[in-house]
């Protein structure tokens, strides 16, 4: 009997205890918002309600953490272009500055901007941040700091330096400061750490092409960044996986993503022409592609271009490791930036027999299984 009654008194001290200490830290966040709020307003009355009852939580939690709040990710202050695009969430964000390094607790910021209650104030656009700039700091600059920018559109398939002559034109940065540091390479992003250790060290195939609000004068890594950070945003991690399902590295599905985006003129054959040359890989056939040669051609001062016609002979007498006619297997390196579809086409691509493809002359290719059946697809639509 007594110990069932001792039993019952021990649980009800525990409840008080438990009672009291809830008390004591609804008291004390609501002390901690009132206080705050009549600091900026004390002739108003203050009504609490359940989302004052959220705030006054979190405004708990941000004074216990205090200390975290205020120290910044690091003592760097290197300059870190940051971009918000429209759509994102404050959660988006807050994990993209963690990425960069510019904010060691995403949540924790997410909380700062919640209880400063700036979630809508974050604006669409170009930000210069540091490492050494505290969560208020970083909450403030995305609310008032955006710097001028140009518009630029970067098209699918350009190398790279087609995209720095035009940086050059619109006056954002020279293309030879451009093309020093896209030769240069970059490991700071855990996509361009996936390459073979004998691979050149450009980044060529990774400057992802779209419209871009860039800074009106940066940096050539300053924009580089950019283009890095959108390649990360708009190839998933889900999409990348798919190279291992696949057996290769997410390197070698970038490469032939570059040569499906210069083959293909319809959207809808990308995965299918992806398909023949990874058929034609596990055949041990040659590639064969017109792409690659005209890669290694490069630019041609008679034509002002980058990219003009192979011409028959060139399959043999454009010597490169890039010519596909004269070696096995991928290129060494990426020949373009492809776009989202066409990585996406070479991650996954459609099955078929097909060893062959021709084009008809209207951007469609015809596709062959056999080589006769792909000669009879020449002569057919070479005559019209």
């Amino acid at each position: 009997m007594i110990k069932r009654l001792l039993s019952q008194l021990l649980r009800l001290l525990i409840a008080v205890v438990a009672i009291s200490i809830l008390v004591i830290v609804i008291g004390g966040s609501l002390w901690y918002v009132i206080d705050a709020n009549q600091q900026s307003a004390p002739e108003q009355g203050y009504e609490i309600t359940p989302s004052r009852l959220e705030k006054a939580v979190i405004g708990l939690y941000l004074r216990y953490r205090a200390d975290d709040v205020a120290q910044p990710a690091s003592d760097s202050d290197r300059v870190v272009p940051f971009v918000v695009t429209p759509g994102e969430s404050v959660t988006t964000v807050a994990y993209h500055l963690e990425r960069l390094g510019l904010v060691t607790d995403p949540e924790l910021f997410r909380r700062v901007v919640q209880f400063e209650d700036a979630d809508g104030d974050i604006q669409v656009g170009v930000y210069s941040l540091r490492p050494n700039m505290t969560m208020h700091e970083i909450m403030a600059e995305l609310q008032h700091g955006r710097i001028p920018t140009t518009t630029v559109t970067i098209p699918e398939g350009w190398r790279a330096e087609e995209i720095a002559a035009l940086l050059e034109e619109l006056g954002i940065t020279t293309a030879t400061e451009f093309m020093s540091a896209v030769t240069s390479g970059r490991s700071d992003y855990s996509f361009l750490r996936d390459r073979p250790a004998t691979s050149s060290a450009s980044i060529e195939g990774f400057l992802f092409p779209d419209t871009y609000q860039l800074p009106t004068s940066a940096t050539a890594d300053a924009i580089i960044d950019i283009l890095l950070q959108n390649w990360e945003r708009r190839i998933s991690s889900e999409v990348r996986a798919k190279a291992d399902e696949q057996g290769i590295t997410l390197y070698e599905a970038v490469i032939l993503a570059s040569i499906v985006e210069r083959e293909a003129v319809m959207a809808d054959e990308q995965a299918l022409i992806a398909g023949v040359y990874w058929n034609r890989i596990q055949s041990g056939m040659y590639l064969q592609s017109d792409p690659t040669v005209q890669y290694a051609k490069g630019y041609d001062p008679d034509t002002g271009r980058w990219w003009n016609p192979m011409i028959q002979e060139e399959a043999i007498t454009v010597v490169s490791p890039y010519n596909s006619f004269l070696n096995p297997g991928l290129p060494p390196s990426p020949i373009c930036n492809p776009g989202a579809g066409a990585i996406a086409a070479a991650l996954e691509p459609e099955a078929s027999e097909f060893l062959f493809f021709y084009a008809k002359g209207d951007g469609s290719h015809a596709f062959a299984v056999t080589y006769e059946e792909h000669l009879a697809n020449e002569a057919r639509y070479a005559a019209e």
